[in-house]
């Protein structure tokens, strides 16, 4: 488990605890296309938080067949990044192919090998405000296919090393995906309207200042 915060980023989460800081969120418009900067989309997150209270996994509903193609999320999240294309087969059984796990820079040419992460978990997101949400909503998050950067095919190990960390306390083993993750987790947190803890803000703050604070789009799902 990487510690990434530096003693500054860590006095920020402690003025925002002393200050008992508690943002509400700002108005969201689902579907609204929002542009804007990695930086400004930090600092834009509501800060309250977290309750864990009456979590239970089971209450997202996961790898679902939404469009009745035959494929699952998982499946469709597989053929989507995959790097040399699979054989697809019966209902979509899937065999042979290339993948690139990001979070570890490894190449799998097993998909049994891949794990499918939700980027923001769905216990951080239940912290952070989908306590709140209808059940299909749930289902909808859990299943996000309307932004390439909500879930990512990665090596079961690095999957499961992060768990339901947030970036406070867990990185990508590779230092050189740090960038990317963070504007992953940034940018899904904002598309649902999640809201971050203070010590998850000053991490994100804090990284985002070894990044190019690059332009950003997405568009809101709620």
């Amino acid at each position: 488990m990487r510690m990434p915060i530096r003693s500054t980023v860590l006095a920020i989460a402690a003025t925002i605890a002393s200050l008992g800081a508690t943002v509400a969120p700002a108005s969201a418009v689902p579907e609204e296309t929002v542009t804007t900067t990695l930086r400004d989309a930090i600092s834009a997150l509501p800060v309250a938080d977290e309750d864990r209270t009456g979590y239970q996994r089971s209450m997202f509903r996961h790898w679902v067949d939404e469009d009745t193609n035959g494929c699952s999320t998982r499946q469709e999240v597989l053929l989507a990044e995959a790097i040399e294309p699979p054989t697809v087969s019966g209902r979509c059984v899937i065999s042979g192919g290339l993948w690139h796990s990001y979070y570890d820079n490894m190449d799998v040419d097993n998909a049994r090998g891949l794990d499918i992460d939700h980027v923001v978990p769905l216990a951080e997101a239940w912290d952070s405000g989908a306590s709140t949400w209808s059940p299909q909503e749930r289902q909808s998050y859990a299943n996000d296919l309307g932004d390439a950067r909500a879930l990512a095919a990665v090596t079961a190990r690095e999957n499961r090393s992060k768990a339901d960390q947030d970036p406070n306390t867990w990185l990508p083993t590779d230092e050189g995906a740090h960038c990317r993750y963070l504007e992953e987790w940034t940018v899904v947190k904002s598309r649902w309207n999640l809201t971050v803890d203070p010590a998850e803000t000053a991490a994100l703050a804090g990284l985002a200042n070894g990044c190019q604070d690059t332009r950003i789009t997405y568009t809101r799902a709620r």
